[in-house]
């Protein structure tokens, strides 16, 4: 399965295609949408937008998953990180793409071990995890998105051929 990760921000939007096949994942692609800091906000936003649609264009990834964002003490940059991930979880939605979020807590809990990992050692592990990956930092975020639901995706996926069994041998 094609997963493609999203790391929302206004300014830098950071993705990363995966391909998850059972336990094994493989690095396809991954980079950062920069929004030029010029021009009204909703430009802005529709700059993402057209990047974003480029991007699942070219990939054509299966689903989507998208880091949560956390409120923090300034609230106009609240809002606009907002804005930006509404852009963010809209694109792949607007295809028909299943949209999954995570909390940044439970990312870095899943590829690092460690629910307060500093971006160096997210990069650190996904460039472990994703051999040849080499991302800058917004993009190593988005491939640890991606990375995230495969692991959860596949986990759930095992849970539920588990269940069915069980159902069917009743």
């Amino acid at each position: 399965m094609r997963l493609i990760g999203l790391d929302p921000g206004l300014r830098r939007t950071g993705w990363g295609v995966v391909d998850a096949a059972g336990n094994r994942l493989h690095h396809v692609a991954c980079g950062v949408i920069a929004v030029p800091d010029g021009g009204t906000v909703a430009q802005r936003l529709a700059e993402l937008f057209r990047g974003l649609t480029a991007i699942l264009d070219r990939y054509a990834p299966e689903a989507a998953a998208v880091e949560e964002s956390f409120v923090n003490r300034n609230a106009a940059s609240t809002l606009k990180l907002g804005l930006a991930r509404g852009v963010v979880l809209l694109a792949p939605a607007e295809r028909g793409l299943p949209v999954h979020e995570y909390p940044a807590n439970l990312i870095k809990k899943s590829v690092v071990g460690f629910g307060h990992a500093e971006k160096r050692q997210i990069a650190l592990m996904v460039g472990k995890l994703l051999p040849g990956a080499h991302a800058s930092a917004d993009a190593a975020d988005a491939l640890a998105v991606a990375i995230c639901h495969a692991h959860h995706a596949r986990s759930a996926s095992v849970l539920a051929g588990r269940a069915l069994a069980s159902e069917a041998r009743r």
